[in-house]
Order: structure tokens, then sequence, then C-alpha cells
């Protein structure tokens, strides 16, 4: 069932060079209500079906919010049209809404009237809302006390308790210190399993990969590509690397999606596989240990990069993927040649033919290198369970 139509979309903007501000201004100086017509988004056309996750991806500027807020009915096309069916909450503007001097429970109720919920909905859920902001012992203090962490926690808070059919994020599930990011990750996971449609507008490309069905990039206002995040995410980090590169060093043109992605300025020189016994290996036995040693070498110092590694199944399916960023292990910088280990301690991977994709990103999300099916390798296995992964169990009768 399709639930969001989006059909030939555009919206533009009147940029003013040099507005006329008061009625004296308009009769005296006419010349200054020159303006022009900047389009930001043009013939934008896809559907979304129930229970879907789309993320939106783009640079900063590209038209990606503007999408958002106008399926939110915020603002509305200029051409085309958008349908939407079912109840929607946003996580756009979070806190909208909010009074500074009434008290975080008292602001709980209007935030959520303003979502279409009833008092009595509204009274059902205010514990629960509560107890997932973490906030009991302030709740019934004025906002403006609140600090900007605690602020964005309560209205994130309400949003998700709303019963949506349709859930619309904008670039917001950094909120709060990394326990309640976790969290917030954890309750998205959760509304995606209950069904709920969400669209995400993010520059994080590893929460789309691991929420989204479905990616769309958008460049300067059109859909460039959409399909699956891990076909669509290698080119937008390959070009987003090489328009780095040339607006930096002029010299981008040897770089080609089929060869190496990225702009280079991190190079990833080698890749080797290390079994139990500290040997380089392409055979490993389901439940063994494997270390994986990426030689990286430097020709532009960078700051706070991240190293990702992704394990796929020969039949293109994706096994495993994580990054240093998801894990906590942050870098602060790559100044000169060195190794990352990558160190898997129980492979519970079943029988089979596997590859590794190795990126090192910048924290924005474009590459400075990204090496797909770099190293592959084989998995045998004594047991004979089926699917992708063993999983520690025991059986039990009682």
């Amino acid at each position: 069932m399709t639930v969001i139509t989006v059909k030939n979309a555009a919206k533009k903007f009147l940029i003013y060079h040099d507005k006329a501000l008061t009625l004296k201004e308009k009769i005296l100086f006419k010349e200054r209500n020159h303006y022009e017509e900047r389009w930001v988004l043009n013939d934008v056309s896809f559907d979304v079906q129930k229970g879907e996750a789309l993320g939106i991806i783009g640079q900063n500027g590209s038209g990606k919010s503007t999408l958002l807020k106008m399926m939110t009915k915020i603002m509305y096309p200029d051409k085309g049209s958008i349908e939407m069916t079912g109840r929607i909450s946003s996580l756009i503007e979070l806190g909208a809404g909010f009074h500074p001097d009434m008290s975080g429970r008292e602001n709980i109720y209007t935030n959520a009237s303003i979502y279409g919920l009833t008092r009595r909905e509204i009274e059902n859920r205010v514990e629960q809302i509560i107890d997932f902001s973490e906030l009991e012992e302030f709740i019934d203090n004025p906002i403006r006390t609140y600090s900007s962490g605690m602020y964005t926690r309560l209205a994130f808070s309400v949003s998700i308790h709303v019963d949506a059919d349709i859930l619309l994020v904008d670039e917001i599930l950094a909120v709060g210190d990394a326990g309640f990011q976790a969290k917030c990750f954890n309750k998205m996971r959760d509304i995606k399993a209950s069904g709920v449609t969400i669209v995400i507008v993010s520059h994080g490309l590893g929460s789309i990969e691991q929420l989204c069905e479905r990616s769309i990039w958008i460049k300067d206002g059109y859909i460039q590509k959409q399909g699956s995040p891990f076909d669509v995410h290698p080119e937008y980090m390959d070009y987003m690397g090489r328009k780095t590169h040339h607006t930096e060093h002029h010299e981008s043109a040897n770089i080609t999606a089929e060869d190496n992605l990225g702009n280079r300025d991190v190079e990833i020189a080698s890749i080797a596989v290390l079994d139990e016994n500290n040997k380089e290996n392409d055979l490993f036995e389901t439940c063994s240990s494997m270390n994986i040693k990426i030689k990286y070498k430097v020709n532009k110092p960078v700051l706070n990069p991240i190293a990702g590694v992704k394990i796929f199944r020969n039949d293109g399916l994706l096994c495993y993927s994580t990054d240093t960023f998801l894990d906590r292990f942050f870098i602060k910088e790559m100044t000169a040649d060195g190794e990352i280990n990558f160190y898997i301690k129980n492979n519970n991977l079943l029988a089979g033919e596997y590859s590794l994709d190795i990126t090192i990103n910048s924290e924005d999300g474009f590459a400075y290198d990204h090496k797909k099916g770099i190293f592959k390798f084989k998995i045998f296995s004594a047991v004979s369970d089926t699917g992708v992964s063993r999983l520690e169990h025991e059986w039990k009768i009682i």
C-alpha cells in the first residue's frame, strides 16, 4: 500500500538582492525590489510504501530539508503534488510550540495536542513520555530552566509517542548524550518494526544504512540516484570526495566509481586478514577469530576520520556493517601512515563465500578511500545450521 506519493514536486524561493522594507523605500527605490527565482527542487517523484523506511541524502543546500518540510505541509510545492495517507509525526523542529514559562509536563500536553492527540490519549501516555525522556526530577520545572539537551530530549520523547502512521525525521538522531542517543536509535528500530513508515533526512549514512531499505540521493534539486543504501551511498561518497578533492587540488579526473572511490587524502594501502595463529588466510571456520589489518597512507592530514568494515555474502547480501563512529572508537586525526586493526573474536558466519568492503571517510560522510570487495574469503563449518550466522544457543526440555 502506497502511503506517500510525491509527483513532479518542485519548489522555488525568491532571492532579493536588496529588498526595500518600508513603503517609503519601495516608492523611492523601486530598483531595490529586484530578485531572482531559485528552484531548490525540480521534478522530484517517488512513492513510499506502508512500513518502508526511506533515507534522503545530499550535500547542504541540495533541497533535502525543503522536501521534508513540504511533506509535513510546513510549505507547499509550487509545481506537482505530495499526497500523504495517515497520521503524521515530524521530528524536524523539535520543541516547536514549547512555552519557556510552562513546566515540562504542561508542555507535553500542549505539544502532543499539536500532533493531534486528544487529552485522554495524552493522559494515557504522559508517564511513558516522561519515563523515556529521563526527566522525572525536572518535569514540573519551567523548561526555561532546562539545558538544550534536556529540552530536545523532552521534545523527542513527545514526538515518538504519538502513534503516527508516518514519521518524518530531519537530522535529529544525535539527541542528548551517548547513552540517550543509543536509546533513541533503538526506539527508532522499534517504531519501524511496528509498521510505521519512516522518512529520514540525514548526513549520517550509517544510521540510514541500519534503518532504511532505500535511499534517495538529491543533487542540485534533482534525484540523482535511488535504490539500496549500499548501492547509492558509495557513489554519493565518491562524488563528495572527488568534489572536495577537485576544489582543493584540481586533480580528481582519474578517480572513477569503478576504480577507487574517494579523494585519496587518506589511502587504503593494503588489507590483510589473519587467522587465530596470526597468519594470513582466506579460509576460516565458523566461530573462529579474525583480525583485519588495514594499512593506510596519509597524503594529506585529516581530522576525525571514520574507518568502516562491511561483510557481504557472494550473492550481495550485507551480513554485517560497522564503523569506528558507531562503536564510539573515535580517531582524532590521521597525520602519518599507520594501521588499523579490526578484531572479530567469534566469527559466527555460516559456510559460504564472502567479501570485504573497507572505507575511510570524513565525519561529514564523504570518502577518503573506499575499497569495494577488496578481500574475498570462505567460511567452512562443522555444523549444519542454515542461514547467515550461527547464534549461540542451547536446548532444554522440562
